[in-house]
């Protein structure tokens, strides 16, 4: 993550003091928290989070997405109430690495059933070569239970690693909440049978393609591309709205060439700029390829599972996958 992106330490503990002082004001409407229904408020900080709780809480949660739907999730500065509404929780799901902001407030909620997504599966590097660390380097901080710094914390973009996180998930919700922990594993059984049904869609529509080689503005795919045999060029790394220098530029031109790549994919949460105007230098095509970072209003009634077949969709047809 770029330092631009990073909220100073002080801030979000100014925020986190200011937010339990807030707390008090708060109606049970404006937090997470309450319970006044007999369900166990969730507390999500994105989207793939937001996702797994729904889906493997079923009708036993609340849940409450720390970012707002539309809303680039690295970007997110959490208000005195929503860090109230954290220590407020009767459970915190998030994904350190992705939302700083977010990590800091949920290590000073103290909430019992706290959940990273990071530690119920295995990180990897990708992407280093455009500086897409997601600022660990520059912080200096251990991410995933003290694995080294700088790994990608995309995981939900591989239907098998987040398969590996539902379980982690479902189990962790059947402890915070043994009254109901057959509907959980039920549940939890239900989406991993469905995200292994999205797994062998991409095993089976990405085995045979032209070229596997795919070009995009945000270096977020690299778990999809180790997964299907791909290759992810990124243009600038983590930013998708930073402008690539002119020798990556000349780079990402090489590549197109020698691979075949036909198409600058860019996502729905930043502008399109930088790949239009570098497919029309290139002479290539542009699509969206969704990180599904957030819903936003272009893919408003679809879920994770829906946008992923899109995403397959336009991998196929850029690929020229038969």
């Amino acid at each position: 993550m770029n330092v631009r992106r990073l909220i100073p330490t002080a801030a979000v503990a100014g925020a986190v003091a200011l937010g339990l002082t807030a707390l008090s004001a708060c109606s049970s409407s404006d937090t997470a928290g309450g319970g006044s229904d007999g369900r166990l408020d969730v507390v999500a900080s994105f989207y793939p989070m937001q996702f797994l709780a729904e889906e493997i809480g079923g009708t036993h949660v609340s849940v409450t997405t720390l970012t707002k739907p539309g809303a680039e999730p690295h970007d997110l500065e959490l208000s005195p109430r929503q860090v109230g509404s954290l220590s407020d929780a009767d459970y915190i799901l998030f994904l350190k690495g992705v939302q700083p902001a977010v990590d800091d407030a949920v290590e000073q909620a103290g909430v019992e059933d706290t959940v990273d997504a990071a530690d119920l599966t295995t990180l990897e590097k990708h992407g280093s070569e455009v500086g897409h660390d997601h600022g660990h380097e520059e912080e200096g901080e251990e991410h995933g239970g003290g694995e080294e710094a700088g790994l990608d914390p995309h995981i939900w973009l591989d239907p098998v690693k987040y398969a590996e996180v539902a379980e982690g998930v479902g189990k962790s919700l059947e402890k915070a909440d043994p009254d109901h922990a057959a509907d959980y594993r039920k549940n939890t059984d239900a989406l991993v049978t469905e995200l292994n049904a999205l797994n062998t869609a991409y095993e089976t529509g990405l085995k045979n393609s032209a070229t596997k080689t795919f070009v995009t503005t945000h270096s977020a795919f690299g778990y999809l591309a180790e997964r299907y045999g791909l290759t992810q060029e990124g243009i600038a790394g983590l930013d998708p709205e930073a402008e690539p220098s002119p020798a990556r530029i000349d780079e990402i031109h090489h590549v197109a060439e020698e691979s075949g790549a036909t198409t600058v994919f860019f996502e729905t949460l930043a502008s399109d700029r930088t790949a239009k105007t570098l497919a029309k230098d290139l002479g290539l095509k542009t699509a969206v390829l969704d990180p599904l970072e957030g819903i936003t209003g272009k893919s408003a009634g679809a879920d994770y599972l829906e946008v992923m077949k899109s995403n397959l969709t336009a991998l196929q047809k850029a690929l020229g996958a038969k």
